[in-house]
């Protein structure tokens, strides 16, 4: 196993920069440049020598083997942070031997080790990419372990299951005995009905990581573009006297109280016989139809029925020109903040079902082992081994114990060089 480095903290000048080095000769090259390390997890501050050179005055720690984020034995180099500082180390290190990692290699190591299971590594990967509170909470959660938990509990039941069936069958003269039956049933159904209830939850979670859309639609002229910019506090869309100004979907990524949200400024939807107008309904059409709630301006059209949905918000708007006291004014601010309240409102109720899975590998290799589950229901009592063993071979792939070799390339290769 080759011993790898990398930085860890952003690139480019900072107070401090951090070097962390993995692998069996992590120790013996820092000792070779910043003198002995006698014990694990304690801070030593030491000149840190090239040859004669002092590259830097830096604090140095070390880890053992089975005591570190990668399960090998690893050190690191908290230096002054400056990038010519760093690449005197780095270039240290390679002179002794050592390779620079591979992004997420770090990360790897520590799956390969045992350190995490690879439910916890893509709640790792989504706490790097986390924007908002709500995305943070989410991914704390995977990244400690909830999905791995609760798996583990729902492999015990089937393994216990598999066990009492087996007994029953190799030792029973007759069939297999009332309360064992029973006992097995319940053992089935109760693992069946525990992850259908983590899938319930599923898609709200996978929306939450990504992100949700909200699509302000209406006729041209509605207010759309002047309520996107209200929202916004700034000018993102253009707002005319002219109809059909808006020709294809404005963005705006928010914060709504850490939740993440873009809002979606569309074309207004009306018949036309403009080319480019109507290529920019069609994709309005498309994005409002895909986004997880609509806000609905104005009088909306008739031909956008069908884009409503039970939990979609409708608004009156330009209260500063109509006077209507039920109307918001994206000119005032009157009313904005009480829709964006109403917005958080539908999509926070939305997320509030336990559980932590938001990966669609995740909802997959349980929605397989769901599925032998319930074919178990029907199957006769000598072949419900098999079905067992499928359900309990899937939940092994949900924390990437089997088949997912094709899968950890990718989702390595989304981590920075130093995790």
């Amino acid at each position: 196993m080759e011993t790898i480095f990398a930085e860890s903290t952003p690139p480019g000048r900072g107070g401090v920069s951090i070097v962390r080095v993995s692998g069996p000769r992590s120790r013996e090259v820092a000792e070779i440049l910043a003198g002995p390390l006698p014990e694990p997890r304690y801070c030593y501050y030491r000149s840190i020598r090239d040859g004669d050179d002092i590259i830097d005055r830096a604090l140095v720690l070390r880890f053992d083997a089975g005591s570190s984020f990668t399960g090998e034995a690893s050190c690191e180099f908290q230096l002054h942070g400056a990038p010519v500082v760093v690449r005197r180390l780095e270039e240290a290190l390679l002179r002794n031997g050592l390779r620079r990692a591979e992004a997420g290699e770090f990360t790897l190591r520590s799956f390969v080790a045992g350190q995490m299971d690879l439910a916890e590594v893509e709640g790792l990967s989504d706490l790097l990419a986390a924007e908002t509170e709500a995305q943070r909470k989410l991914a704390v959660e995977a990244a400690t372990g909830s999905l791995g938990r609760v798996a583990s509990i729902w492999r015990e039941k089937l393994l216990e299951a598999g066990s009492l069936l087996t007994a029953s069958i190799d030792f029973a003269d007759e069939e297999i005995p009332d309360d064992v039956a029973d006992h097995v049933w319940q053992l089935i159904a109760d693992v069946r009905s525990s992850i259908r209830e983590e899938l319930t939850g599923y898609p709200a979670r996978a929306r939450l990581r990504e992100g949700f859309e909200v699509a302000l639609v209406g006729a041209p002229n509605a207010g759309k573009s002047s309520l996107m910019n209200a929202i916004a506090r700034k000018d993102i869309a253009i707002v005319t006297e002219q109809p059909g100004t808006t020709r294809d979907v404005v963005e705006f990524r928010a914060d709504l109280r850490g939740l993440p949200v873009t809002f979606l400024d569309t074309a207004g939807i009306r018949e036309t016989d403009d080319l480019v107008e109507g290529i920019g309904i069609e994709r309005t059409r498309s994005r409002a139809e895909g986004a997880d709630l609509r806000i609905f301006i104005g009088d909306a059209p008739e031909n956008v029925a069908d884009l409503a949905r039970p939990d979609d918000l409708f608004v009156k708007s330009k209260g500063d020109i109509t006077g209507d006291a039920d109307a918001i004014s994206s000119v005032t601010g009157k009313g904005v903040d009480d829709l964006l309240n109403d917005v958080f409102s539908v999509l926070r109720d939305r997320v509030t079902q336990s559980g932590v899975s938001s990966h669609a590998r995740q909802a997959d290799a349980m929605e397989n082992a769901a599925l032998s589950l319930e074919v178990a229901a029907d199957t006769p009592a000598e072949l419900l081994s098999e079905a067992l063993r499928e359900a309990h071979h899937h939940l092994e792939r949900l924390v990437g114990r089997v088949d997912v070799e094709d899968y950890l390339g990718r989702v390595f290769s989304s981590f920075c060089i130093g995790k």
